[in-house]
């Protein structure tokens, strides 16, 4: 999902990517309850009238008094927190409070009078304020008034009910009515460790469900995938909210479904819900039945699976990584050096002499350690069975001009029936998503995985799996994508006040804080780090995920060993999103994991604020807005960047920002800042007063200039750059950026292309914009630019700008631009991974041993000089890194000229070009000299050129 800016109050990159969502159950809106909720007194009979139907019913000749009340019932607004306590915001005046309960779904408001309850209990106003640990769960409703329970209540069994709180006057007259949300009652009653999904044991096979507010469950067993009756209905028994069957090994390779009977909150009725087990390890062709599949299964692992371990690269410390970010589709879906049947899926990676995997192993060559796979867990949006698949004739497509609407068109009139979506529409968590597979049904999918992580392991790569715990794409009791939410409805899902499912993430934001929710997501991953060996795990939305969780999701991977786990979780790495916004923002539901709360954790977050200094402007503002490397200042465009002076001002502030992450944005990091003070990363402040630095660790930045979201690099370089330079300067300036990112401190993060000059037609959120605009090209023939205007939903206010670049045939780089871009990054690459220096992997190293020069209110404009020092044996000081090099200077031109920078702290060294430029095809960077008398440097113009202090022989 978006890599978006920490800042800006609005999300609006890419949260609208998914399929059409279900509709939510029709509930009031203020204007349908006359604009407000005041409180009406009427006098009311209390009695218990059980009616046959399980839906509220509204008499006909209601009130409207009652009408309303019969409206309330439908939210959600009090919170049973504790076995003890409800919370309500709700003033009783002379009224009590009750607790409310039908067991077969039948409240209902008639004539004011409540009825059709089985159980009514009355609550006592507390004095006091919420308990502390209450608070600390739930701190969203702090001030909320607890309500005590009877201490003697039968909690349990009053948890498969429909239930509400009401208050209701001495002559039993209803005053106000709410649902009740229990979360925190479950997780204090039915907290549970043992096991879940399917157990397959040498005599039986098991199943558990957890579903403590079901009140009957059934597992339903079939022998094939689609199709056909059940053979067995097997009813489930309950012991605490744990419900388990124990069947024949023979069902092993069958399929099965739980039909749970349980109260939903959306419909306010009893529903026979068919869902699939959360902890499914295979589906069906169609995903609607899961597979009982033991993934222990010899016949499921690849040869010498179980000795993968021993196969993978080296990892000496996390600072050594790099991440090369990759969707499975996109990979190989156009190459036709991968056999038909593996084009587009897992098997593309095991063919070794595709186009494709030889320039990973270009990049493995280069130092590249880790490939970030984008999701591949279970997703809606693309049918496993690609016979339903449509397609558009790219002949066709390829006859239209560059800058013509016509391609969109035909992508977008089937973009939801092809085979291409970026996949951040989970499902099941735990299954291996069936279009990459060659054969949907069955175990195909659990064993090409396999061989897919072990290809790349085998050619030097490590596997980043991008997980997606912060949402779901289905909810509700009937939608065949809705799983967690038909099993315990209301609890997966985190609800605002009002007992509506929270959106910000862009659809059913799930709820972290909850005890089982959190388990089981790191169920999930021990289940992808033991069982399938992949090395890392990237969180999209990770500051909707709690500190907690991730902390302890670190710790639990962390501790996996090669003796018990056949893995070594120690090289493990987790990064995500720590954007902080809407209803977590400032901890508002706990301490959540965003970028400055999980300073100290060692848990990595994507590092927005060099993207932005080096682009220019955010995802968010205007596409013309120029930043370091894309010609502020030195190279404007005609957009207003403001007064001459603003722009220097923005000049320097971007190189500050740039400074501050290329020694991996520590927040206690101390340079020398535009106006010549000392200051501290986190004393400088980003344009919203937030610290610009985070981390206390440089494995907690990830460094990146691009990613899947918004424009490609090359793409936003087109659009930010003067209509009038060349293509050969647009090509120099993604080299720049590449050149930035490899050389920082912290994790260097690129986006698949990067490297070769991708475009996908300037398509600033490509998530369903099928193959054509999402194509990789390994022949290196195509960057893919000028392929008509992008699809129109997120791009066509700017397709003005758009059609004046795609249409001049200037802006397409040749085969030797790429071909030089691909030379130009796996130097950066190999430079980086020349020395250590590069790679320091503490704090107190960084501070020591970094340097920026060039600093301070007469700095030479649009040069950052970096330098990094090393220790020499047997001399007190600095201790020694490298054996090779004893001091690195990195210069950084982003002008358009030619330009010397002086120094007197670096006069007298034996510096020299980095062999590696030196023995390099850019003839430009030879130019690169240094003078050891003056301190002096010569840089050509938009170049990073590295000098290199070699040890003597």
């Amino acid at each position: 999902m978006s890599l978006l800016c920490l800042s800006p109050p609005i999300i609006s990159t890419s949260t609208n990517y998914r399929s059409p969502l279900l509709p939510l159950p029709t509930i009031p809106t203020q204007r349908q309850l006359g604009g407000g909720r005041r409180r009406r007194m009427i006098k009311l009979s209390a009695s218990s009238k059980l009616r046959c139907s399980s839906a509220m019913v509204i008499d006909e000749g209601c009130t409207s008094s009652s009408s309303y009340l019969q409206e309330e019932m439908w939210y959600s607004r009090a919170f049973w927190v504790s076995k003890e306590t409800i919370a309500w915001n709700v003033d009783a005046g002379n009224g009590s409070y009750f607790l409310i309960g039908s067991k077969n779904a039948t409240l209902t408001v008639v004539n004011g009078e409540i009825q059709g309850y089985d159980v009514k209990i009355e609550l006592e106003e507390s004095s006091e304020s919420l308990p502390k640990n209450v608070i600390e769960r739930f701190p969203h409703i702090q001030d909320f008034k607890p309500l005590q329970l009877p201490r003697d209540l039968d909690a349990k069994s009053l948890l498969k009910y429909q239930l509400t709180v009401a208050i209701l006057g001495s002559g039993g007259e209803c005053t106000s009515i709410t649902g009740l949300q229990l979360p925190g009652i479950l997780d204090e009653l039915f907290y549970y460790s043992g096991p879940l999904g399917a157990v397959f044991s040498s005599e039986a096979v098991s199943l558990y469900l957890w579903a403590p507010t079901a009140q009957k469950v059934n597992v339903l067993i079939y022998g094939e995938g689609e199709g056909g009756d059940h053979l067995e209905v097997v009813p489930l028994e309950e012991s605490n909210g744990v419900w388990s069957a124990k069947g024949p090994l023979t069902w092993e390779g069958c399929y099965y479904v739980y039909e749970v009977c349980v109260y939903h909150h959306s419909t306010s009725r009893i529903e026979k819900c068919i869902a699939n087990d959360p902890y499914a390890r295979g589906l069906s062709a169609d995903g609607r039945r899961t597979l009982l599949v033991n993934i222990d299964s010899e016949a499921l692992k690849p040869e010498s699976w179980d000795h993968l371990v021993d196969e993978k690269r080296d990892l000496v410390s996390f600072s050594d990584i790099s991440i090369y970010e990759l969707h499975v589709r996109d990979f190989s879906a156009r190459d036709n050096t991968v056999p038909s049947d593996f084009r587009g899926g897992y098997l593309a990676f095991t063919s070794q002499d595709s186009d494709g995997i030889l320039h990973l192993k270009k990049l493995s060559s280069a130092g590249i350690t880790h490939i970030h796979l984008l999701p591949t867990y279970q997703f809606a949006g693309v049918d496993d069975n690609k016979g339903k698949w449509q397609c558009v004739d790219f002949e066709m497509l390829e006859s239209f001009p560059p800058d013509s609407d016509e391609q969109q068109a035909s992508i977008t009139a089937i973009q939801n029936e092809d085979g291409f979506n970026w996949g951040y529409n989970p499902v099941l968590w735990g299954v291996p998503k069936g279009s990459y597979a060659t054969n949907p049904s069955g175990s195909s999918r659990i064993i090409e995985f396999r061989k897919m992580v072990q290809a790349l392991n085998r050619i030097g790569l490590r596997v980043v799996l991008d997980v997606v715990y912060n949402h779901l794409h289905a909810s509700g009791p009937n939608g065949d994508d809705s799983v967690l939410d038909k099993i315990v409805p209301g609890y997966y899902l985190r609800r605002n006040l009002d007992g509506l499912i929270e959106n910000s993430t862009c659809t059913n934001n799930t709820a972290s804080e909850h005890s089982m929710v959190e388990r089981l997501i790191i169920d999930d991953l021990l289940h992808w780090a033991i069982n399938y060996k992949v090395d890392g795990f990237r969180f999209d939305l990770m500051g909707h995920l709690m500190k907690r969780t991730m902390v302890k999701a670190r710790s639990v991977l962390q501790s996996l060993t090669k003796q018990n786990d056949g893995v070594d979780g120690s090289s493990i790495y987790i990064y995500g999103e720590g954007w902080d916004f809407a209803e977590v923002a400032n901890n508002g539901r706990g301490v959540n994991a965003s970028q400055f709360n999980l300073c100290g954790t060692e848990i990595g977050s994507f590092n927005d604020r060099i993207r932005d200094a080096m682009i220019g402007g955010s995802p968010f503002g205007h596409p013309l807005q120029q930043g370091f490397i894309t010609g502020l200042s030195l190279e404007p465009n005609d957009h207003d960047h403001g007064s001459n002076s603003d722009v220097e001002h923005t000049l320097a502030v971007s190189k500050d920002h740039i400074q501050v992450a290329m020694a991996a944005n520590l927040k206690d990091f101390v340079l020398t800042n535009h106006e010549g003070k000392e200051v501290k990363g986190s004393e400088i402040s980003m344009h919203d007063g937030a610290p610009l630095a985070y981390a206390s660790s440089p494995i907690e930045t990830v460094n990146y200039v691009s990613a899947h979201d918004n424009e490609t690099l090359f793409d936003i370089v087109s659009l930010k750059t003067p209509l009038n330079i060349s293509v050969d300067a647009r090509c120099r300036m993604n080299h720049l950026a590449t050149s930035v990112i490899a050389l920082s401190q912290g994790i260097p993060f690129f986006h698949a292309g990067d490297e070769i000059l991708r475009s996908k037609s300037l398509d600033r959120d490509s998530y369903n914009s099928g193959d054509w605009f999402n194509r990789l090209d390994f022949s290196y023939n195509s960057n893919n630019w000028g392929i008509g205007l992008p699809p129109r939903e997120k791009n066509e206010r700017h397709w003005p700008l758009m059609k004046t670049r795609l249409a001049d045939p200037s802006f397409k780089p040749g085969r030797s631009h790429i071909l030089a871009a691909l030379e130009s990054f796996c130097c950066f690459i190999s430079i980086r991974y020349s020395s250590p220096l590069f790679r320091l992997s503490t704090a107190n190293a960084i501070q020591e041993r970094v340097r920026f020069h060039n600093t301070g209110p007469s700095w030479v404009p649009g040069v950052i000089v970096m330098s990094i020092e090393d220790g020499h044996e047997g001399v007190p000081g600095l201790s020694q890194l490298d054996p090779t090099y004893s001091y690195i200077v990195v210069i950084i031109n982003a002008s358009p000229n030619d330009i010397t920078f002086t120094s007197p702290s670096l006069r007298g060294k034996s510096l020299q070009l980095h062999p590696i430029q030196m023995n390099s095809g850019d003839e430009i960077v030879k130019d690169s000299n240094y003078d050891n008398s003056s301190g002096s440097f010569s840089i050509p113009f938009r170049t990073t050129s590295v000098f290199v202090e070699p040890r003597p022989i």
